[in-house]
């Protein structure tokens, strides 16, 4: 990790496998779908607090290295003379001690249309209909309406990532933060990596976008989703129709708040796709 670090975060089905595909194209870059670094974390945090009794010998400053540290030992023989990028949904609501550990940092942000995520989670399930999915426990039992209400909840793979990102985007830390929404990967791949290629204060590299792939099968048949983190070889567009009932659909279209003419208060940078 000896060339520094950037997280990649923001909403499940929104292109962060895919954003992540793409960079990794570039040999002095290591990126990949969610790391156990983000667990791992979370895990020392609650070592180091005060429900463990002996947290009183553990100062401030011995906290910082420890969690510093689990950076730099994760990837020091992985990939030490690669600029790193680290993907977890939970970096957003870390970012007061991410940007301390690591001021040069900035948290990409993968974001979409919340129907097209639970349209997108939804069309996975019914695509794989002889599989019961982790995602929702195992049940049986399920519809698209408990499916979605699962999901939805402040606990839930969507709502969570979705508040985190809330809490993140109006924080004073916002300004690390670089938001791609997926219309825009998808609908102009080289020129929003270009962007992001400037933003981060990265030389240009010349990536295939007709030659992308990236899927962690092993994973996926493991949660009972086959097929979530695979990566189309072709970064393209693809319209279809919702597979959602419409009462569901029309829940969620209001919910892509960094839109709001008023909401970017802390100049977030945001990538859109420009028609």
């Amino acid at each position: 990790m000896q060339n520094g670090i950037h997280f990649i975060s923001g909403l499940p089905r929104s292109g962060s496998t895919l954003l992540a595909a793409i960079l990794r194209q570039n040999p002095y870059f290591h990126a990949g779908m969610t790391s156990p670094v983000g667990s791992m974390y979370m895990a020392l945090e609650g070592a180091m607090s005060r429900r463990n009794e002996t947290a009183v010998f553990i100062d401030e400053q011995q906290r910082r290295d420890v969690l510093k540290g689990l950076f730099t030992n994760f990837y020091s023989r992985i990939h030490a003379e690669k600029l790193v990028f680290d993907t977890n949904r939970l970096w957003c609501a870390k970012l007061p001690g991410l940007t301390q550990l690591f001021p040069e940092a900035r948290i990409v942000c993968c974001v979409r249309n919340i129907a097209w995520i639970m349209d997108s989670i939804e069309r996975l399930v019914r695509k794989n209909a002889f599989e019961l999915s982790g995602m929702f426990g195992f049940d049986p039992g399920s519809t698209v309406y408990t499916r979605v209400n699962q999901i939805a909840r402040s606990e839930g793979m969507v709502g969570y990532a979705l508040d985190a990102l809330r809490e993140g985007f109006f924080s004073e830390q916002a300004p690390r933060m670089i938001l791609i929404e997926y219309q825009a990967l998808a609908k102009a791949p080289q020129e929003t990596i270009a962007h992001l290629y400037r933003l981060l204060g990265q030389p240009l590299f010349a990536h295939d976008f007709d030659n992308v792939e990236y899927e962690a099968e092993n994973f996926d048949i493991a949660l009972g989703a086959p097929g979530l983190h695979t990566v189309r070889r072709k970064v393209e567009w693809i319209e279809r129709p919702t597979v959602l009932p419409p009462d569901i659909f029309q829940r969620f279209l209001g919910d892509m708040f960094w839109r709001e003419p008023d909401a970017n208060v802390r100049g977030v940078s945001i990538i859109q796709f420009q028609e």
